[in-house]
């Protein structure tokens, strides 16, 4: 367990206390913190977001509130986004709370399910070769494919192009593709993005999502005019039709035999006094339950150094996990460290926030574990698909 200077020029960080524990990539212009998170919602505007939201270009007609990022490390909770956008129009604020609702309902199956959730929900996968999925040459792929690798972050149409286009056209295995996309994304999340996955190559619904020019001309045009590609399209025309076989169905798709367990405690759980507030990726912000709950505690945030080196993440996630504790110094006694998170709770009486992520029963012999700023609470019915876990919310 060594201490990182977070005051430090943060490039130094990152190439010495990190060398080996990422896969390069820079640093994303969209910047992690609170004060950055704060800053994007207030500025926040869905207005046209129905009509809008999956425009890829010109930049400046996206729909997408890029805010992503920031609720994925609750620097911004669901419940926060939901209310603020309660004045919107009837139509765009539909819409938009049914996406922070598809996000909360990607943490209740990956509660529920855990690691069950990297093989096939409901359909046979089309193939479990690796591989590489985007070849260069297209201009739509590489556009797409050069936004990952710089910024981190997509548009859910340019997700869906990517992931399309390594499965269904190329045939590469879905779970290579998304652990490509994964490395990459501010916003990565086990959640999300292997539900997204199984959805676009049809693993959890039997349908792929077939992506053809059609899709480029629709959302960005000017891609197909300058493509040297563009007299002989690969993907002219929509791929053909397939049938997927139905998968083994797993049985927690359909209840939840341990609620409890899932949706974590519902009120503070330990009596035994916390002497630091410990925080975990899936909780980096100032409303943090266990960092509001104890306004006096110095706080601690420990980077995983095995899980890192084995993953691999391109170094713009680094610099958003940085540039997010950096900017909570200016408000809390904040101590990083890189080593082994889960020695760190075992040796120091720690009060944490509950995470529905399968690593976080690793932690062990916690002083305090607080509740997770669910937006709605899980329940025990079915999760087979989205709407009929959405049936079934109270």
């Amino acid at each position: 367990m060594r201490e990182i200077d977070i005051n430090a020029d943060l490039e130094s960080i990152v190439s010495q206390d990190f060398k080996s524990l990422h896969s390069g990539g820079g640093r994303s212009r969209i910047p992690g913190g609170q004060s950055a998170a704060d800053q994007r919602l207030s500025e926040l505007n869905i207005s046209g977001y129905t009509k809008n939201r999956s425009e890829v270009l010109p930049l400046a007609n996206r729909g997408a509130s890029v805010l992503s990022p920031y609720i994925r490390h609750n620097l911004l909770p669901l419940q926060r986004v939901w209310d603020h956008v309660a004045k919107a129009p009837f139509g765009d604020r539909e819409k938009y709370r049914d996406e922070l609702l598809w996000q909360e309902y990607a943490r209740h199956l990956y509660a529920r399910i855990g690691v069950r959730l990297f093989q096939n929900l409901r359909f046979e996968q089309i193939s479990d070769r690796p591989g590489d999925g985007w070849p260069k040459g297209m201009a739509c792929v590489d556009f797409a494919t050069n936004e990952l690798e710089e910024d981190g972050w997509l548009v859910n149409q340019s997700r869906m192009w990517l992931a399309s286009h390594w499965t269904v056209r190329n045939e590469f295995g879905w779970l290579h593709g998304q652990e490509a996309m994964y490395r990459h994304l501010i916003d990565g999340s086990r959640a999300a993005n292997l539900l997204g996955w199984q959805w676009a190559v049809g693993s959890g619904t039997g349908k792929p999502y077939g992506f053809a020019r059609w899709q480029v001309q629709k959302r960005a045009p000017q891609l197909c005019a300058n493509c040297p590609l563009k007299s002989k399209c690969p993907i002219e025309n929509f791929p053909d039709e397939i049938s997927l076989d139905s998968a083994p169905l797993e049985g927690l798709l359909l209840s939840d035999p341990d609620l409890a367990a899932t949706t974590g405690p519902l009120i503070t759980e330990g009596k035994k006094p916390a002497t630091t507030v410990l925080l975990t990726v899936d909780s980096l912000g100032d409303g943090d339950p266990a960092l509001v709950a104890h306004p006096e505690l110095p706080v601690v945030f420990v980077f995983n150094e095995q899980a890192l080196a084995k993953l691999q993440l391109s170094s713009k996630r680094i610099y958003f996990y940085l540039e997010s504790l950096r900017d909570l110094t200016e408000r809390r006694d904040l101590t990083v460290y890189l080593g082994d998170p889960y020695q760190f709770a075992r040796d120091t009486a720690v009060a944490v926030t509950y995470a529905p992520v399968p690593s976080f029963r690793k932690f062990q012999n916690l002083a305090q574990v607080h509740p997770y700023p669910w937006l709605r609470l899980p329940h025990e019915k079915s999760v087979r698909s989205f709407s009929a876990w959405r049936g079934k919310l109270k």
